[in-house]
């Protein structure tokens, strides 16, 4: 599903843990995408962390370590497993641990977590896969919780993104209810197949979802500066992505250089369930 922007859905692409292409380009400017990705509501840490048994996360598509820094913040000791070396490598240069491997073959070598966890990652795992993975590695009571941010572009920013994407990408149009009014309705098949996933594989609770509502303010520059991180831009030739960021720089100029994009960042989570 999700190939589009940070992580957003493709209604065309069922299974997106197939797509590595998409998954794997966002190392290469791993510098911008730690720099621009926007962060997690404080008070999801504080959930996750209040519901799970202890204070051990295991932290799946760590990227660049944005999520895994703030859980150690909150008195967590976090171990990241990322598919990436090159975004793995930005993570360990703010202390955080990462070891290399896509998340289904990774080996825990007997050890146990408290929470696992995944912001905007969990899409590119496979779902039952990735919940049997998880079930094995958390003590009982554990939590998985990943997460996914649905951003809302304002209408302006979106069509401007939509039609720049739609001269450039003639092949691959961008729906613009993807990241517009109807994002929460697109990313819920998402949110589906992970609760699907859990319950597959199982040994855990009903899944349920968390949701936190907040909002970020962008200018123009901090804008243009995330625009290239998200999926459906990294792997455009250079002239083409200046073509999308001249046309958004101009919606956002029209707005008086910043506009603010209200997020809805949801947690598909349940327990670990049965003996050790």
């Amino acid at each position: 599903m999700p190939t589009l922007s940070q992580g957003q859905p493709d209604r065309h692409v069922p299974e997106p843990h197939r797509h590595r292409q998409v998954a794997e380009s966002f190392g290469a400017d791993a510098e911008r995408y730690d720099r621009a990705r926007p962060r997690y509501p404080e008070a999801l840490v504080d959930r996750i962390v209040a519901a799970s048994p202890g204070r051990d996360v295991l932290d799946v598509g760590a990227g660049t370590g944005i999520e895994a820094r703030q859980f150690q913040a909150a008195d967590c000791t976090v171990l990241g497993v990322e598919p990436d070396e090159r975004m793995a490598a930005v993570a360990r240069r703010s202390r955080v641990e990462v070891e290399v491997a896509r998340f289904e073959d990774w080996q825990p070598a007997g050890r146990r977590f408290d929470a696992v966890i995944a912001g905007t990652a969990w899409h590119w795992v496979d779902p039952v896969a990735g919940a049997a993975k998880a079930a094995q590695v958390l003590r009982p009571g554990g939590r998985l919780a990943p997460f996914h941010h649905v951003p809302r572009l304002p209408a302006e920013v979106m069509g401007a993104l939509a039609g720049a994407y739609r001269q450039v990408a003639p092949d691959s149009p961008l729906d613009p209810g993807v990241l517009g009014e109807s994002a929460l309705d697109a990313f819920q098949p998402l949110f589906t197949r992970i609760a699907d996933g859990m319950r597959q594989a199982g040994g855990f609770s009903e899944p349920e979802q968390w949701r936190f509502t907040w909002e970020r303010t962008c200018t123009r520059d901090e804008w243009l500066d995330q625009l290239p991180t998200f999926g459906l831009l990294t792997r455009l030739p250079a002239d083409k992505l200046a073509t999308v960021l001249d046309s958004v720089g101009a919606a956002i100029d029209s707005l008086g250089g910043s506009a603010a994009m209200p997020y809805t960042t949801v947690v598909v989570t349940s327990t670990r369930s049965g003996p050790n």
